[in-house]
């Protein structure tokens, strides 16, 4: 309904004619009366469901890698995590000719989490002269050890301290549902932030507060262990692969294994975003301020740039055999239950009478939309034109959702919800590897572009009596 200026004028309250000015508009339209009728007496996703989006449905891409079978996060916020393991371990499946394999996320979780402790306490002492009740340290405070992280952050544990096949070191009660495990956790941080704060404010040397934090991370190992038990130093390792044929290596570390077993070029990656808003020009480099896991790691770095160049790089990339990694909002206009990602699946705008108006841009600016789940892309279905059609989502909620834990995504859906993709960088022009050298700009710790590594739930594997999700 196009409402022009001055077509209503309203009092600053509310007031009983305007009441009776809306009721009497949404009475005038049986099209209201039908779409109350429907939608209290179900859920909005079920009336809206678009039918002609369901019955064109298809998982069949004409370019397909081969990978395990669907991997499940429990709930917690560990999708960065699985989707670069995910990635990792087809590479491995090749290298020790294996029909199905998986590697361990609780180990990575372990020194994650042991690392992100170190991070938050550095950054308490680094902020030491800042107020307390400041927006920046408030932020810090609620921010401390989420689950979630970004690829860089997934490079700088692979580089530090290896992989490991998930047997040898496999799911704890807490790795699989982490949420009581990072109450204890992050309790005691916001106590040894306090604590740390205290000897700033009676006077005590970065030295002495550097040797207390020494002390407070051993009580912290202890709690760590407690919950996910103990990352191997080196493991003994055989297999029989799907020729039956044994293999024996012996005593490994989990260094040895990444470099042996995988082999994997972390170096040769670029991370693309597309951030469409005023503040984040294209074809320069960003990071955010504060948001990393590994104190002197790498830092997360983006290069924002156009969706038509991000497409093409994602997609010449998963046509050469080469997954790729990247970040999207999951929860917007998608079917859990179906395995669906497509803006049209639900006609909320028809059962409303309304628009939504908000692009992409603004969907950033005014906080409706971000990055919150990490998947992996394992195939693509080119039309006749050469142009992308769907895509193929490898997911990290189970067997349970899609085809058998795999998703569909339309590639509007690509265009409207994809932020960030993880590419090799012989796929970039050479304009672009210019910027990827070039200094960064340093974003606001709040910025969208953040939010992949600050969320804790919101990419968990669904409640399966719940199944679907999708806001518009």
């Amino acid at each position: 309904m196009d409402i022009g200026i001055g077509a209503y004028i309203m009092n600053r309250v509310l007031n009983d004619k305007d009441v009776e000015r809306f009721s009497a508009s949404f009475e005038k339209d049986p099209k209201n009366i039908l779409a109350m009728n429907a939608v209290t007496q179900s859920d909005i996703r079920e009336t809206a469901l678009n039918r002609e989006v369901v019955n064109r449905i298809d998982h069949t891409y004409s370019h397909l890698i081969k990978t395990g079978k669907a991997t499940a996060q429990g709930q917690t916020g560990r999708c960065w995590m699985f989707a670069g393991l995910n990635i990792l371990r087809i590479e491995a499946m090749k290298k020790l000719n294996l029909k199905e394999f998986e590697l361990s996320q609780p180990y990575l979780m372990f020194w994650d989490k042991l690392e992100k402790a170190n991070y938050f306490l550095e950054n308490i002492i680094e902020t030491r002269g800042e107020p307390l009740d400041g927006r920046l340290v408030m932020w810090l405070l609620a921010h401390i050890i989420p689950d979630a992280g970004q690829w860089d952050m997934f490079v700088n544990l692979v580089k530090k301290y290896g992989v490991v096949p998930k047997p040898v070191m496999p799911e704890t009660k807490s790795s699989g549902a982490s949420r009581f495990m990072n109450t204890c956790l992050t309790t005691k941080l916001r106590e040894y932030a306090r604590d740390l704060r205290a000897m700033h404010e009676g006077g005590a040397s970065l030295e002495e507060m550097r040797k207390a934090k020494g002390c407070l991370l051993e009580e912290y190992y202890r709690m760590l262990r407690i919950h996910l038990g103990t990352p191997p130093s080196s493991f003994y390792w055989e297999w029989r692969d799907k020729d039956d044929v044994f293999h024996r290596h012996g005593e490994i570390t989990p260094q040895e294994f990444f470099e042996e077993y995988i082999g994997f070029d972390l170096d040769s990656m670029a991370c693309l975003i597309n951030a469409p808003t005023k503040d984040k020009p294209y074809k320069r480099m960003y990071t955010v301020q504060y948001l990393n896991n590994v104190v002197g790691g790498q830092e997360v770095r983006y290069l924002n740039i156009d969706i038509e160049t991000m497409k093409k790089a994602a997609g010449e990339m998963v046509k050469d055999g080469h997954a790729v990694w990247f970040g999207a909002d999951a929860g917007k206009m998608s079917h859990r239950d179906m395995g669906v990602f497509d803006p049209n699946i639900y006609d909320y705008e028809r059962v409303y009478g309304i628009e939504f108006k908000l692009d992409k841009a603004a969907r950033l600016d005014y906080g409706h939309s971000r990055m919150t789940h990490a998947m992996v892309f394992t195939g693509v279905d080119i039309d006749e034109d050469g142009k992308p059609r769907k895509w193929r989502v490898e997911n990290s909620w189970g067997d349970r959702v899609g085809d058998k834990g795999f998703y569909t995504m339309s590639d509007r859906w690509f265009e409207e919800y994809t932020y960030e993709v993880m590419i090799q960088k012989k796929y970039l022009s050479e304009e672009l590897l210019k910027v990827l050298v070039t200094e960064p700009i340093v974003l606001k710790p709040w910025d969208p572009m953040g939010a992949l590594a600050r969320e804790n739930l919101d990419c968990s594997t669904p409640d399966y009596g719940w199944g679907r999700t999708s806001l518009p």
